[in-house]
């Protein structure tokens, strides 16, 4: 079955469909629309699912597909890849569902470890070791998701509200690493330029690790604090990625949207370090407005502008989105203000339009992505 061809088709279609679902959901919810409740309350829900359940699905199904072309040893498929992604979706129906927790918390718990588990092994056995942090990564996603199904079996808001956060900013380092690889080669590949510029390994390494600390700071409670000597780890990363953002660009990327979405979420990334350092300095504002900068505007628009990229490549398609796909990238840029700077004086408004956007960006993936996911390749070859 061409679904379960290699990991990307799964988890980028059942990830970006739950996207255009659990949002719209969660503001209904919020506004009272909604009676039923699922497991925790709607709050934990949508902290919990919005990272654990979304953004995990998509950077499962990105590195499952990338660790083949890493390796060169064939990526999970069929029968196992259809499990995975069973238990991905048995996770994600047991919390809307409102299941015990003697069931969802393990169903939830074992995903990012047997990812983290297929993909190292793969690593393992050609000791590729550039790539063990992103291993080193999914660990800690694991014990972020594990302080979070503790808040919940306690009911206490405040593991659960740490454990979604430190994820967060875990995923914050994880879109540093890989946009720091990928971000130079598709913009220059895809202007045509004769090389890509050239990397600065001390400014890359510098960035994951301070990208790492900054997560456990969150992760052991300190980072819920605000500090001003918290500040200055923020307002450098900030500055180490516009140092990046800056090298990267070109004038011609504004007429390619593969590349503007991606230069784009990357800024937000920046936008989002710099607010939350001005949190840690005592504006109180910063930290709602980072939080929702970098999930809505960093994350959810690396995701969007990856999997219309990588999900082409890997149909055997030219990499040449329908047009549509411009106007699905330019909505989910509009949702961050909609939701950051309107929804705080305008609930009704700003929630609403913001919500709107972000289905409708992510509708138009699927509304032009789903046939070529669950098709066979264009070009006739497996994958």
């Amino acid at each position: 079955m061409a679904l379960f061809g290699l990991g990307f088709r799964p988890f980028f279609l059942a990830g970006s469909l739950y996207a255009a679902l659990a949002v719209p959901l969660w503001i209904a919810a919020l506004f009272g629309l909604i009676d039923w409740q699922p497991a925790g309350g709607w709050l934990a829900w949508h902290r919990h699912e919005m990272p654990f359940g979304f953004a995990v699905a998509i950077v499962a199904g990105f590195l499952l597909t990338a660790v083949q072309n890493w390796t060169s040893i064939a990526g999970l498929a069929g029968r196992p890849l259809a499990l995975l992604a069973g238990l991905w979706l048995a996770a994600r129906l047991a919390w809307l569902l409102g299941a015990p927790n003697w069931l969802l918390i393990p169903l939830d718990l074992i995903f990012l470890p047997a990812v983290a588990i297929v993909l190292g092994l793969r690593l393992w056995q050609v000791r590729q070791a550039r790539n063990y942090p992103i291993v080193l990564v999914l660990g800690l996603l694991t014990l972020c998701n594990l302080l979070s199904l503790i808040g919940l079996e306690r009911n206490d808001h405040g593991l659960q509200r740490q454990g979604a956060l430190a994820a967060i900013w875990l995923i914050a380092a994880l879109i540093g690493l890989i946009g720091g690889r990928v971000i130079p080669f598709f913009t220059s590949r895809g202007l045509g330029l004769n090389a890509q510029v050239t990397a600065w390994p001390w400014l890359d390494h510098t960035l994951l690790i301070g990208g790492l600390l900054l997560a456990l700071l969150v992760l052991s409670g300190i980072g819920l604090v605000a500090a001003p000597w918290q500040a200055v780890l923020f307002l450098v990363l900030a500055a180490g990625h516009l140092i990046r953002l800056l090298r990267w660009h070109h004038p011609g990327i504004w007429r390619v949207p593969l590349l503007w979405s991606l230069h784009l979420a990357y800024a937000w990334l920046v936008l989002a370090l710099l607010i939350s350092g001005f949190w840690h300095l005592g504006w109180r504002p910063g930290f709602s407005q980072g939080l929702h900068l970098l999930t809505i505007g960093a994350m959810a628009g690396m995701i969007l502008a990856m999997i219309a990229r990588v999900s082409l490549g890997h149909t055997g398609r030219p990499l040449q989105p329908p047009l549509s796909m411009g106007v699905a990238f330019a909505l989910l840029n509009l949702a961050v203000p909609l939701r950051v700077w309107l929804a705080p004086s305008q609930p009704l408004a700003g929630f609403w339009l913001s919500s709107l956007c972000w289905t409708a960006a992510f509708a138009l993936f699927l509304c032009h992505y789903a046939p070529m996911l669950w098709a066979p390749r264009a070009d006739g070859k497996p994958g």
